[in-house]
Parts: C-alpha cells; structure tokens; sequence
C-alpha cells in the first residue's frame, strides 16, 4: 500500500513536471515566432525607406542632410535587427523612427510631395507598417511577459532551473536615453 502511494505520487510528480516543461516550451516557441512578426514588418520598413527617399530626393534637394539621417539611421537599424540584441534594437529603431518622423514634418512644407499621389502612397504605406510594428512588438512583449512569469513562479522555477534550458526573454522598451519620449509634453494655450 505504502509502496503504491510512493509510485503514485512519483508518476503524478512526473506528469506535473513534464507539463509544466511542455508549456514551457510551447511558450518560448511562441516568443520567438512573436519576435519572427516584427522581424518580417522591420523588413518591410527597410524595403519602403529606400523607394520613399528616392521618391522625395529631388523635392527635398534642400533637405539632403534629412535624408542621410534616414538613410543611415536604416543601416544601423538593419545592423541591430541582424544581432538579435532586444535592447540594441529598440534603440536603433526609436532612432530610424525619429528620423522617420522628422522626413514626414519636413515633406509637410513641399506641396509638390503632398500632391504626388506616388510619394503620398509610399507615407501611408510606411505609417501603416510602423502601426503593424507596434502592434508586433506589443504581441511580442505580451507573449514573453506570460513566458517570463511562467518561469519564475513557484514552483516551475524549480523546474527551470532543474533543466536550465529556459532563457528570460528581453522585452521592447523605450531606451532610457529616450526620456523626452516618455515625458508628457507641456502645451501652452497662452497667448
């Protein structure tokens, strides 16, 4: 009777155990395919920057050093998105971002571009996957959160550690050299 105790609670022990390792699994598989989403809207990014810059370059003759802000702050976003590095990519693709923004203010004062149906489709184009970008990384950051909770509870942290194959997963901040994004602006209504 005893012995039968010791071997049910043995197999229930390992069922629990290969339960938890199974969803632990299942959920770094689903951080990766998460971070597989913003890897393919990125490339688009980097697909559309080039055709827009050629698009606006001779409008924006005037504007050449914008345009190599873009262009480089794409390189090394491209650079970072090759490592890996969560944290170096949030902060290159804040950088191309704001870059970003700066190109789109600056083609504001240039009514040829607003009127050029070719460039004004390439903007949308661009805007719709910066907006498929944030909701890629916010999917992905939900995803590792779940999964970085997993690992840490009690007691599947047992587990994680037992087999040691479980890595945190990083998520996408705001760099902290980026504080001014963070900041709620001041507006005054004063005349």
């Amino acid at each position: 009777m005893i012995i039968a105790g010791i071997i049910a609670a043995v197999v229930i022990l390992a069922i629990w155990v290969i339960s938890v390792y199974n969803s632990l699994v299942g959920l770094r598989n689903q951080v990766a395919n998460g971070f597989r989403q913003i890897d393919v809207q990125l490339k688009r990014r980097y697909d559309l920057i080039p055709n827009l810059i050629n698009s606006v370059k001779g409008e924006m003759k005037f504007e050449s050093q914008t345009l190599e802000r873009v262009i480089q702050a794409r390189s090394m976003a491209v650079s970072a998105n090759a490592t890996g590095n969560v944290a170096d990519m949030s902060k290159k693709e804040g950088e191309l971002s704001m870059a970003l923004g700066r190109l789109f203010a600056l083609s504001e004062n240039y009514p040829n571009l607003k009127a050029n149906d070719s460039v004004k489709s390439l903007m949308e184009e661009l805007t719709s996957t910066e907006n498929k970008i944030s909701f890629a990384r916010q999917f992905y950051n939900d995803i590792a959160t779940g999964y970085n909770i997993k690992q840490q509870v009690f007691p599947n942290n047992f587990i994680v550690s037992m087999f040691g194959s479980f890595k945190t997963a990083d998520l996408f901040e705001i760099p902290q050299d980026a504080k001014q994004e963070r900041e709620a602006p001041k507006v005054d209504l004063g005349v």
